[in-house]
């Protein structure tokens, strides 16, 4: 017999606290073998980020919410969306309009990627600021910065709080994404400090250098991106196909982006599982690869001088 869901009507009539949505969500996960990968890492991690995201409580910690009695309007809203997760297989952030980086909240709808960046986690850790950063000890020096192919806007928004002397220009070829980045500037009070351009990677800023280049580019592999499971096609096509190995987007930015460096400037860039790739095709780069709690030669560092040198 097919194992059907019990529907939405029935979980807000029997569960009644916090930890019963979780065990149910959790084990509703499991059964419909929901992919997560969209700001969670886990069934566990998933559940528990729409039940606190539903109910308008604090994402970092499920625990003291857990013996919560709920009131009937609250599981109902809390029935239907696990419903819909599972029904739709629509990312969790989708759904919550919402995700986060490092403790910081992003609006998030179908019209951009899912902000997921480990670059937002690295400048959340400390590589820009400080005598122990490895990158740029004196943020005070960084005027200008471009994010480029800037999605919600997210890094653009970051860049924005750690480099305060800096005039911020995110890029981005679709108008929906700045759309989105739109509403994100404004929603984090930025939008004095962060110009939105559109326009196909460099020009769409017209000639203009900067101190500091910031890019999470598409870097999916087409065939990868023709088996995505359900939920990462909920995702525009194009903010993840990066041409045949991922990384047709990657050689023109390292191709143009030392013309839009000023001199002692820096590009951070993120690329996925494509690292043995790009070491091969640029033998002469000596690239500083940055690694975090989840990821491991997914991103790059590479300064304008070292752009320069013949070969590249």
């Amino acid at each position: 017999m097919k194992d059907v869901m019990p529907d939405s009507n029935a979980a807000a009539s029997q569960l009644s606290t916090v930890r019963d949505f979780l065990r149910w969500a959790l084990s509703e996960f499991r059964r419909a073998k929901v992919v997560h990968g969209h700001g969670t890492v886990s069934a566990m991690d998933e559940a528990a980020f729409l039940i606190l995201e539903t109910l308008r409580l604090p994402v970092d910690d499920i625990n003291p919410w857990l013996d919560a009695t709920l009131l009937i309007c609250e599981r109902e809203a809390l029935a239907n969306i696990i419903r819909a997760r599972i029904e739709t297989r629509m990312p969790a952030a989708y759904l919550a309009r919402r995700a986060y980086i490092g403790g910081m909240s992003f609006y998030v709808d179908e019209r951009v990627i899912v902000p997921r960046s480990y670059i937002g986690e690295l400048m959340l850790s400390g590589i820009f600021g400080g005598d122990e950063a490895p990158l740029i000890e004196d943020v005070t020096q960084v005027t200008g910065v471009l994010d480029l192919c800037t999605g919600s806007g997210c890094l653009a928004i970051i860049a924005a709080g750690i480099f305060p002397d800096a005039e911020i220009d995110a890029a981005d070829l679709s108008a929906d994404a700045l759309a989105v980045a739109r509403i994100n500037v404004e929603e984090h009070g930025v939008a004095e400090r962060v110009s939105l351009h559109q326009g196909d990677l460099f020009a769409a800023v017209d000639g203009a250098t900067y101190d500091l280049i910031i890019c999470n580019p598409p870097y999916v592999a087409a065939a990868e991106v023709h088996a995505f499971p359900p939920e990462y096609g909920h995702e525009p096509v194009m903010a993840h196909i990066g041409g045949e190995d991922g990384l047709d987007l990657v050689r023109r930015i390292l191709a143009e982006a030392a013309d839009h460096l000023n001199p002692g400037g820096g590009l951070i860039c993120e690329i996925g599982t494509g690292r043995e790739l790009l070491v091969a095709g640029y033998p002469h780069l000596d690239f500083l690869w940055l690694d975090t709690e989840e990821s491991q030669g997914e991103v790059f560092w590479i300064n304008r001088e070292q752009l320069l040198e013949p070969g590249t």
